[in-house]
């Protein structure tokens, strides 16, 4: 009898690539055209400011928009709300406008996507495996998606890091992939090799801990219903479990969240309007989160709180979702090739022994 837990089954490095792609092309496709409308009606709100720039996210990657720079939007159409901008854009400029800026997201965050899904689940398994081999339990303590989450989440953060001056230079110069090495060099240059990892302890001090309580929630909220393995769990079940950590995630760090972005706006702001040429950095973290403090008061570390959650909840959902939904079906095709190559020898056996027969 097969046991659909049975280690032999257990998806392959490249079939959990291919279920992180799937999940984040799925994610971009559904999180686009929301993102594309709002951030079309904050420019509109905006159009009168000058050298500013705003971040949106599409629920992969983060985009900053210079304000000043809306060349995109036609400057006659004005609207009167989201389904007036829904309308609008697919009317005068076509329903692929509504998914406008994908192509760089899949091409900068299908990456980190795939790093960051595949270290997860190959350092929950091994540290899982460890642990039951050492105690003789075979559950999974709350300690290793934490950890799996944290040090996956930091490895892809660290790893694709030095694209994000990149992305914000391709972004604000219109710059082609052709000369993605050239603005490598001009930062080098400039800057030393240290100038490509700019920003990277806010975005650890933000999407570590984010990581590590998504995923310690999720498996959670599982067990929680009785229901850890994830094998037999639904899409349904899965995206709810993924908005639930999602949102609670979203909550607790949204603090490191502000922080980040006043400063990933600061360096954008920097790198754009002053060409680059400019050595100066953004304020520390300390810095802007006493400045927050002094001018908002606490609650302005939490500034934005149900934009955060209702932008990250869905996200996290159709990822989660869509990602076990294809570990399920590589496990399942993977005990469907074992039956397949277990019935071939069953009758090469059984020839073998006819054959035998019939000499004897």
């Amino acid at each position: 009898m097969i046991r659909e837990d049975d280690p032999r089954f257990h998806i392959t490095p490249f079939q959990q690539m291919a279920s992180a792609c799937s999940g984040a092309l799925i994610t971009s496709l559904f999180m686009t055209p929301l993102d594309v409308v709002k951030i079309r009606l904050q420019a509109q709100q905006k159009a009168l400011l000058s050298n500013k720039c705003y971040l949106y996210c599409n629920g992969l990657m983060e985009h900053l928009c210079p304000c000043g720079e809306t060349a995109w939007i036609p400057r006659r159409v004005h609207f009167h709300g989201t389904m007036d901008a829904f309308y609008k854009i697919a009317k005068l400029e076509g329903v692929p406008a509504l998914w406008s800026g994908l192509s760089p997201t899949l091409v900068l965050a299908l990456p980190c996507t795939v790093i960051y899904f595949v270290s997860y689940e190959q350092l929950r398994f091994k540290m899982k495996n460890f642990y039951n081999q050492i105690s003789g339990n075979m559950s999974q303590p709350m300690w290793i998606p934490l950890i799996a989450g944290a040090t996956a989440r930091m490895t892809a953060v660290t790893i694709v890091s030095p694209l994000e001056l990149i992305r914000t230079k391709m972004q604000s110069k219109h710059l082609t992939y052709g000369e993605i090495s050239t603005a490598l060099r001009h930062v080098i240059r400039y800057e030393g090799y240290r100038g490509l990892f700019r920003g990277l302890g806010s975005t650890l001090l933000r999407d570590v801990p984010f990581s590590g309580i998504y995923w310690t929630t999720f498996e959670s909220t599982k067990r929680l219903f009785n229901r850890p393995d994830s094998e037999k769990n639904t899409f349904l079940f899965n995206f709810f479990c993924g908005s639930v950590a999602g949102s609670i995630a979203a909550f607790l760090t949204l603090p490191f969240d502000v922080i980040k972005t006043h400063q990933q706006i600061e360096l954008g702001e920097k790198e754009i309007y002053t060409d680059g040429k400019t050595q100066q950095r953004a304020s520390n973290m300390q810095d802007i989160a006493r400045n927050i403090y002094r001018n908002h008061g606490f609650k302005g570390l939490f500034t934005g709180l149900l934009p955060r959650i209702f932008k990250v909840a869905p996200a996290c959902a159709i990822m989660i979702a869509t990602f076990e939904y294809g570990k399920q079906f590589f496990r399942q095709y993977n005990i469907q090739k074992y039956k397949e190559k277990m019935q071939r020898h069953q009758e090469f056996v059984v020839i073998g022994k006819s054959k035998s027969n019939d000499f004897s």
